[in-house]
């Protein structure tokens, strides 16, 4: 029974994340739903940002500090190991929850492109963006970085064990191609609002610096491996120079 149950609350979590990044998806485009990254604040404008700052923070710490081994590794002795993940995806729907309904929109617009070709032509590259989020875990394994491998393996009375170190597709081209493609999302818009450029300059800086923590831990774990990658594939852009001494296509977790 706590085992199906153990699998039932990650399999929740998966469902909550999806939920969220709908209303994500909408949030940032300014539609169908009530409070979007444009909705005007009531707030002064020293508060507004005051507040948009400690969401983007808020966002932060509980990402980076929840994703570090040492925090795992004092985790874990009060949320079993099968829904480990599984937790850390619950809090991330909760706090971005938070970001999205607390959000202070400032409306002063930046850009507005009105062509409609090249209008439809930055709607079409957004919803590339978000797709490319599931599209890039699914280069690795979605299921383990949602926590419903770990859980559905318990169920099965099975051992876990991390993935090996691969770089697949785009991995062998760019080590973040995750951060890459929620940055399009952030930044391809036709209209651009002041609070949606605080969001999207908030969360860039953020995966900018996650990046180079996550990259200590994962040279801690795969040491030279990490390393040889690190020297001949980009941070976010492509290297084209020789890459015969590449890694072998084993690839990077996220």
């Amino acid at each position: 029974m706590l085992r199906a149950l153990s699998f039932l609350y990650a399999v929740a979590a998966y469902l909550g994340f999806l939920a969220v990044v709908t209303y994500f998806i909408a949030f940032l485009a300014g539609a169908f739903v009530p409070v979007t990254v444009d909705t005007p604040t009531s707030l002064p404008l020293g508060a507004a940002i005051a507040i948009n700052i400690g969401l983007v923070l808020l966002f932060a710490a509980q990402h980076s500090i929840m994703a570090r081994p040492a925090f795992k590794q004092a985790w874990t002795k009060i949320v079993p190991v099968p829904i480990e993940r599984a937790t850390y995806i619950w809090a991330s729907n909760i706090v971005l929850a938070i970001v999205l309904l607390c959000w202070q929109g400032i409306d002063v617009v930046i850009w507005d492109i009105q062509q409609p070709a090249l209008r439809m032509t930055l709607w079409a590259l957004y919803v590339i963006g978000f797709l490319m989020v599931p599209a890039v875990s699914l280069m690795i394994n979605h299921f383990d970085l949602f926590g419903l491998r770990q859980a559905w393996l318990h169920l099965q009375d099975k051992e876990y064990h991390p993935l090996p170190f691969r770089t697949p597709l785009l991995y062998a081209l760019v080590r973040h191609p995750l951060y890459v493609a929620w940055a399009a999302a952030f930044w391809v818009t036709p209209t651009m609002t002041a609070g949606h450029l605080l969001f999207a300059i908030g969360m860039t800086v953020y995966m900018g610096l996650a990046a180079i923590v996550e990259e200590r831990d994962l040279v801690n774990i795969y040491g030279e491996q990490y390393r040889e990658y690190q020297r001949t594939v980009g941070m976010f852009v492509p290297k084209f120079a020789d890459r015969t001494s590449a890694p072998p296509t084993e690839s990077v977790t996220t």
